[in-house]
């Protein structure tokens, strides 16, 4: 959504981008974080703090005319007293409606493909939650007219009956959460992704909406279905990050969000 809105302002009016080229030690953002400085408006972030503001000077000086170089150098600690204490290359250049092609190429997110079965209260919770995240939404229920109509750009709905047909045509590497509206369903779309694990190997998360003792019903019944216990180990349930209580949607929603952002992280 920041790259999107970037590129439509910069349709009428030019901005100095600045990006962050490099980095040593304990800093504020990851190489690629940038920030666009207009002459009164602010996209992005490059960390915040005193180094922020020493960039956003220097940007608007650069808007303004004044020359600089192109590449500068921030000592966090000695020179701009802020505790990280690392080192952070910053790099500016000057932007407009020339370069939005470009810029889509460099900035847009790279985005993990998910797969969400269930367009429940849970469901809707989770998917405003993830929505701003680098995430590719695929949003999947057997049911007709079950998904609202403000939807963002990279939010897809799919209609599949039945509903775990459509774990055959996910996009490798994709993150699967489970909550439909039926135990029935949910168990044939485990059963549909722990076989496509069997064959590909290409679903690194698979997630189940429930309790212990409904994965420990839903084991007896794969069990009998011929999966073995150590392919049965690839499915979380419970889902969610430790700690957090709570079964309103919108807690759900961000504990298992906070779940997918670790698989990111180890992916």
């Amino acid at each position: 959504m920041k790259a999107e809105s970037l590129f439509k302002r910069l349709t009428s009016q030019d901005a100095c981008l600045v990006t962050v080229q490099a980095t040593r030690g304990s800093v504020p953002r990851e190489v690629g974080a940038w920030m666009a400085v207009f002459d009164a408006e602010l996209l992005g972030s490059i960390g915040g703090g005193h180094l922020e503001y020493q960039a956003i000077a220097q940007a608007r000086a650069r808007l303004s005319g004044s020359p600089g170089e192109p590449l500068l150098r921030y000592a966090l600690g000695p020179a701009l007293g802020q505790c990280c204490g690392g080192e952070v290359h910053l790099h500016f250049e000057l932007v407009g409606a020339a370069d939005i092609d470009a810029l889509q190429l460099r900035l847009a997110p790279q985005r993990t493909p998910l797969a969400l079965f269930g367009g429940g209260h849970v469901g809707q919770a989770l998917v405003r939650v993830l929505a701003p995240l680098p995430l590719q939404l695929r949003w999947i229920d057997s049911r007709d007219e079950i998904f609202p109509t403000d939807l963002v750009q990279h939010v897809v709905t799919e209609h599949s009956d039945p509903v775990q047909a459509a774990v055959a045509e996910l996009a490798p590497g994709s993150r699967v959460l489970i909550m439909s509206f039926s135990h029935a369903e949910d168990l044939e779309v485990v059963a549909a992704c722990l076989l496509r694990q069997r064959q590909h190997g290409d679903l690194p998360y698979v997630g189940l909406i429930g309790s212990k003792t409904k994965w420990a019903s839903f084991s007896q019944r794969l069990l009998a279905r011929g999966f073995a216990a150590q392919e049965l180990s690839h499915v979380t349930c419970p889902i969610g990050v430790d700690g957090i209580f709570g079964k309103e949607p919108e807690v759900i929603a961000v504990a298992v969000a906070a779940q997918i952002l670790q698989t990111l992280r180890q992916g």
